[in-house]
């Protein structure tokens, strides 16, 4: 007989939302004052070190294909960071590649240097985010956490997200991928969530 762990999925992560059609949640104020602005390739050199990268490169090219990256300030240093994608981005740790809409972005591969962690400048960052997306007419934002990703899921719930979907991974030969919505979450989002995920067949 096949044990409980060997049958069940294995939880992948989970899939957040926000509305940005009406009243946006209260900004996050963080423990230590901060600045945040929207950067561009100049800042390239920059964020690649803060990223662990050999160089600024992969940050260019990223720019170069029309993502956004905005960073925190604490006294004048980079404290944390998070990019935005405006039409499709891989979720490198599934596998799958989530397809926007033309009103839609998708936060990702956000992180706070060690040095500045436990200071809520993560969510703020993303309520800085969120408004600044808002001013641009966009309606809806996406952002994902891995299961285990407890810090980034605190922060996502304190900026409003909303988790919608969770991406469950199947233990068999060929690791089938699928969305189960989450308790709570309306019915259009967790379609809107296997839409842009799945082409809507999971």
């Amino acid at each position: 007989m096949t044990g409980a762990s060997e049958s069940e999925p294995r939880h992948g992560g989970t899939l957040w939302a926000l509305s940005l059609d009406g009243a946006l949640p209260p900004a996050v104020t963080p423990r230590v004052a901060a600045t945040y602005r929207r950067v561009a390739g100049g800042a390239a050199p920059l964020l690649a070190q803060a990223m662990g990268l050999d160089g600024p490169a992969p940050v260019l090219e990223r720019f170069a294909s029309g993502k956004r990256c905005y960073i925190a300030s604490v006294a004048g240093v980079l404290a944390a960071y998070g990019w935005v994608s405006f039409s499709e981005e891989e979720i490198g740790e599934l596998g799958v590649r989530l397809h926007l809409g033309p009103d839609e972005a998708y936060i990702w591969d956000c992180a706070t240097l060690p040095a500045y962690r436990g200071q809520r400048l993560y969510p703020a960052l993303l309520s800085s985010i969120i408004g600044d997306l808002r001013a641009g007419g966009l309606r809806r934002v996406w952002i994902g956490a891995a299961h285990e990703n407890q810090p980034s899921q605190r922060g996502m719930a304190l900026a409003g997200f909303q988790p919608i979907v969770d991406i469950l991974i199947s233990r068999q030969p060929g690791g089938h991928l699928w969305a189960q919505g989450r308790p709570g979450a309306p019915d259009t989002l967790v379609r809107d969530a296997r839409l842009a995920l799945f082409g809507g067949s999971a």
